[in-house]
């Protein structure tokens, strides 16, 4: 859990956060953001394996469930791809401030 809080002690000059806070701040928000994404992802799994049940064998319906699983499924892949691909683009680059941010999950 320690990537999911920010640890205001560290960047806090005379109880008001510098700019140093900025890093700690955007950390927590990418990796709430992974939970968000992984729950909201769970949850269209569950409702497209719901619809696919109710369908009754109606195409129109199997269909919709295909689509709203492929869809979360490919939404989620992309949440998770994007952190390689902003490394990639670090390393390309030459960039080292986007590596400064450590995930903690």
């Amino acid at each position: 859990m320690e990537g999911f809080f920010i640890k205001w002690g560290d960047c806090l000059v005379k109880d008001a956060p510098t700019l140093s806070c900025i890093p700690q701040v955007i950390q927590v928000v990418i990796n709430w953001s992974i939970v968000l994404a992984g729950i909201i992802a769970l949850f269209l799994v569950i409702y497209s394996g719901i619809k696919f049940i109710n369908s009754g064998g109606d195409p129109k319906s199997v269909d919709s469930a295909k689509k709203a699983l492929t869809y979360a499924l490919i939404g989620l892949i992309v949440v998770l791809l994007s952190f390689f691909i902003i490394n990639f683009i670090a390393t390309f680059t030459g960039v080292n401030a986007l590596r400064s941010i450590k995930l903690g999950v």
